[in-house]
């Protein structure tokens, strides 16, 4: 059985959702990437754990980030205008943090923050967190970035705990990747979407370089190829599908659930080293067993501490990938009975709700006193007709919100909802502006 992997994650099943006092938290998120989904399932988990959240919408200014280099400047000038548009950026989350007044910002990898809004947030008192859910070997920015955040969470142990520790990094976390039960769970596909997605050996990502080379040899069979850059693959052409198109988390579940072998190689930029053998587990091994869909992954340093040996079916060779792939298409009980092994330890301690328990447990044993009390809000008027009660208490049910609810996190919740206003809802935010104008 796997044993625990942190004495913060060994809290999870001990401590209730009530231990911690609600919080508000502010989620930045990158302009793009693969962080950027990561982002969002941390959004829903916290706020399945009661928090108010809000989101710092970086994609947002995507557009215009990438329009720099349509200016056909100087490489210089082009660096100054991007570094001038990022300092812009950091800007707009510090004017988001005096609007919110979260307990914590919450940034994902590439987070456009720079370190003079870090060094005002510190100043201010606002907790700051960042999730570096990449290969520290590969992005190596981190070095510069993560003595300016007060807790600094990693998918890696040592050598980079130990690194982060020698530049002053005093609070690291060992923070595995996870998966989202709403969303990476089982599906009953239609036909169509079965012929459309279903393959015996299907996988799903970028073509990196080791993969390119590995899956060269799996052109004999029935193999679908999901993802991006594959480009320039004679050999592979055929089997990548929808022209190489990026592929939406939704369809992505859908592929992960058609497909018979989902083959889950981790990514190196090494051709001759078409197995790794590192150490993080990606967040495609977390949400493939999450699915209950079948996997075959190459085995990691790491894995032993999240999964059992009966839970993942592993491979450490090209020649071990091809035997488990004729062996497990042979035998769809057995890859039935290990799926379903490894979607129970998902669910039990592999979810973004475990995760971001944990980062905040943490939190809260390094910094004494944290969260802060806040000032008293007497929250909505308890006096109110009875029908209007009655409204009320819906809008807070729709909301995700208690009865109890203060009327900045009811304002903060409207705010982030889309769609036509009902006559209470205007109200409310009516009479948050007379609030601010007036009060």
């Amino acid at each position: 059985m796997p044993q625990p992997f942190d004495s913060a994650l060994a809290l999870e099943s001990a401590a209730p959702a009530s231990a911690m006092p609600r919080l508000r938290v502010l989620v930045v998120l990158p302009m793009y990437g693969g962080s950027l989904p990561i982002g969002r399932y941390c959004v829903d988990a916290l706020r399945d754990l009661g928090h108010v959240v809000e989101t710092f919408e970086a994609p947002s200014f995507l557009g215009a980030f990438t329009a720099l280099k349509d200016l056909k400047v100087t490489a210089d000038r082009l660096e100054y205008l991007e570094n001038a548009f990022l300092q812009v950026v950091s800007q707009a989350v510090l004017a988001k943090v005096e609007t919110f007044g979260p307990d914590l910002v919450l940034c994902l990898a590439q987070a456009p923050l720079n370190h003079q809004a870090l060094k005002r947030l510190r100043r201010d008192n606002v907790a700051t967190a960042m999730w570096f859910v990449e290969d520290h070997r590969v992005f190596t920015y981190w070095r510069a970035f993560a003595p300016f955040y007060d807790v600094f969470a990693v998918i890696q142990r040592d050598p980079l705990l130990e690194e982060l520790a020698s530049i002053g990094v005093r609070d690291a976390l060992y923070l595995p990747m996870a998966a989202l039960p709403s969303f990476h769970k089982p599906l009953e596909l239609s036909p169509v979407d079965q012929r459309r997605y279903g393959a015996d050996v299907a996988f799903l990502g970028a073509g990196y370089p080791n993969r390119r080379v590995a899956f060269r040899q799996l052109v004999h069979l029935d193999f679908k190829i999901w993802g991006t850059e594959w480009d320039g693959e004679a050999l592979l052409a055929r089997h990548v599908q929808q022209g190489g198109a990026r592929v939406s988390a939704e369809d992505s579940v859908k592929i992960y659930n058609a497909s018979r072998i989902n083959l889950n190689l981790h990514s190196s930029i090494q051709a001759r080293t078409l197995v790794t053998g590192g150490d993080f587990v990606n967040p495609r091994t977390f949400e493939l067993a999450c699915i209950g869909a079948f996997q075959l992954v190459d085995r990691r340093t790491l894995m032993g501490e999240l999964f059992a040996d009966d839970e993942l079916a592993t491979f450490d060779s090209m020649d071990g990938l091809t035997e488990a792939i004729a062996h497990y298409l042979a035998h769809p009980e057995e890859r039935q009975a290990m799926a379903a092994r490894a979607r129970a330890r998902v669910l039990a301690e592999h979810t973004y709700q475990h995760r971001m328990r944990s980062l905040l447990d943490f939190i809260a044993q390094r910094r004494p006193g944290w969260p802060a009390p806040r000032t008293a809000d007497a929250g909505l008027p308890a006096d109110l007709p009875e029908d209007m009660r009655r409204d009320l208490a819906g809008l807070l049910d729709r909301l995700g919100l208690p009865a109890d609810a203060a009327f900045a996190d009811v304002i903060t919740a409207l705010r982030q909802r889309s769609g036509q206003l009902t006559p209470l809802e205007t109200s409310l935010l009516f009479l948050d502006e007379w609030r601010k104008q007036y009060l």
